[in-house]
């Protein structure tokens, strides 16, 4: 993940904060996704804690597109950087596969 901080983390607290939470609940599922997917074997359990940090992964991401539309300085920072309303999602993508 791209770790280079950006002009909208370092002026607005509420962004960095929900975006180290949109990292850390994508690494947790990734990890455990992996885990579960190396014993080849899933029991329901699993799938449904798989579910769950899924989810947890998508809340923190709405939240954070939600806050970087609403907030004013972010939305300006946006605007100054070129438009990118989502500076840094593409390091938060995992593009590894799981069988």
């Amino acid at each position: 993940m791209n770790k280079e901080p950006s002009i909208k983390m370092a002026l607005c607290g509420e962004y960095q904060r929900l975006l180290e939470e949109c990292q850390c609940s994508l690494e947790i599922w990734n990890q455990r996704r992996a885990e579960i997917s190396n014993s080849r074997v899933i029991k329901r359990e699993e799938g449904d804690e798989l579910l769950r940090l899924q989810a947890n992964f998508a809340r923190a991401y709405a939240l954070l597109r939600h806050h970087s539309r609403e907030c004013e300085l972010c939305e300006l920072v946006s605007q100054l950087e070129g438009g990118a309303a989502m500076d840094g999602w593409e390091s938060l993508s995992d593009s590894t596969q799981y069988v």
